[in-house]
């Protein structure tokens, strides 16, 4: 068992240092090839009627991604064209092949655009006086190049920020000594509003050399803290459920977090975690945001079978993305996030910033 589970982990961390989409594409060429020489070694034999590659390993190679090197092996060879099984099979071989590519040229094009994505949120605590409060929420940095995240930051500076607010996981490599955090934060500490920028920490953040990075930069962290921030809008912040133990809800403490708030004041928490919403209540509170979920990262046209391992969230698709409820009915929005997750690639699954706009009703 240790040595399956020892070499299942170095394929993984192979696979993380090649890329997935390069290992899937040369995989991809070198089976299509594989497939069109089949086909070509079968017609080869049938005219010397010798011993022919029997015809399920044919259309076996021609379903299993093959689809490609099947039609070139079926007409540029002249192979099998006149038997219809074959030719219903080179159909869905073809469906079966073309699937996989355009989720792999999504991947390269659309996957790797920041979306910029307008909320408009209602809520009858919501002080009218501050309608028209703009809030950007921006998670899951990860591996975000320096360049990249200033321009983030360039095209948040002209949408007129009120608030700028932070849900953690910043570098995957900081356990390990690395440093790339600290240009993020940099970055981020760019960002032009006029109430500041608060942030709390992911699972995959040291969380005290990153709130130290925050406080360096003028970024306040929050950590089972909140604060007024105009008369009537309470925001908090609440630590990861999985960065200071093992799942150890207690260290989210989201009773805590909100406990300097007034009874009606609008109170808005941030959690990198949305799970910390079904574990804890939530009264009193107007809404949440969180990421960490990745929006499943990878996806099938978008659909997160991943998620229904509940590895990454206990709930399965409940906070997959976008707008969702606690265990007491409060509002949860799910960001995707920002970042690349070392080289795993994003798939149906785009990286986002999202901005409310509040208004009272």
């Amino acid at each position: 068992m240790i040595w399956r589970y020892t070499h299942l982990q170095q394929f993984i961390n192979f696979v993380h240092i090649f890329g997935l989409i390069n290992l899937f594409l040369i995989l991809f060429f070198l089976i299509n090839l594989f497939t069109f020489a089949l086909y070509g070694i079968d017609k080869g034999r049938a005219a010397k009627n010798k011993w022919r590659i029997p015809e399920r390993v044919l259309l076996f190679f021609t379903w299993m991604l093959g689809g490609i090197g099947a039609l070139f092996g079926m007409y540029l060879l002249r192979h099998k064209t006149r038997k219809l099984k074959f030719k219903i099979s080179l159909v869905a071989g073809l469906i079966i092949t073309v699937i996989p590519l355009i989720h792999v040229a999504h991947a390269l094009t659309l996957d790797r655009i920041i979306q910029y994505v307008e909320v408009d949120f209602y809520s009858e605590n919501w002080p009218a006086e501050l309608d028209g409060y703009r809030i950007a929420f921006m998670t899951d940095m990860h591996s975000i190049t320096d360049e990249d995240m200033a321009e983030v930051i360039a095209e948040l500076n002209d949408r007129n920020l009120d608030l700028l607010l932070l849900g953690g996981d910043f570098s995957s490599d900081v356990f390990r000594g690395g440093n790339h955090y600290q240009g993020t934060v940099r970055e981020i500490s760019r960002a032009i509003t006029t109430d500041g920028i608060f942030g709390v920490d992911g699972n995959h953040d040291h969380y005290a050399r990153l709130f130290y990075a925050k406080e360096r930069y003028g970024i306040t962290p929050l950590g089972n803290t909140g604060l007024e921030i105009r008369e009537g809008f309470y925001l908090a912040g609440v630590h990861d459920l999985w960065n200071r133990g093992n799942n150890n809800i207690k260290d989210a403490n989201i009773a805590d977090a909100i406990a300097g708030a007034n009874s009606d004041d609008f109170i808005l928490l941030v959690t990198h975690n949305p799970d910390v919403s079904m574990e804890q209540s939530t009264v009193g509170i107007d809404l949440i945001v969180a990421g960490h979920t990745h929006g499943g990262q990878i996806t099938f046209f978008g659909f997160p079978f991943y998620l229904l391992r509940r590895s990454i969230t206990h709930y399965g698709l409940r906070f997959a993305h976008g707008f969702n409820y606690s265990a007491d009915e409060v509002p949860v929005f799910t960001s995707r996030g920002v970042g690349p997750y070392y080289r795993w690639p994003r798939v149906f699954a785009r990286p986002e910033v999202i901005i409310f706009t509040l208004y009272n009703k």
